[in-house]
């Protein structure tokens, strides 16, 4: 499909505390300030707008980004 954009997933981690995804040579969560991360995270949600997302508010997302679903 035209406009599809892959994103390879093995050169990122997940905060065990947020779970927001980051790249692998970051050393400080941007979102929760936390330096406490795992490679080991499966399940994706992007988030683009959390004002209005009902998934974002169940999930209490309150910043746009990727999120991991499960953080080992």
């Amino acid at each position: 499909m035209a406009g599809r954009r892959r994103i390879p997933l093995s050169g990122y981690k997940a905060c065990r505390n947020c779970k927001f995804i980051v790249p692998s040579d970051v050393t400080k969560c941007p979102n929760c300030g936390s330096s406490d991360f795992s490679d080991d995270w499966s399940g994706l949600i992007i988030i683009l707008d959390p004002q209005n997302s009902q998934i974002a508010q169940k999930l209490g997302i309150t910043k746009e980004g990727m999120y991991a679903i499960r953080v080992r």
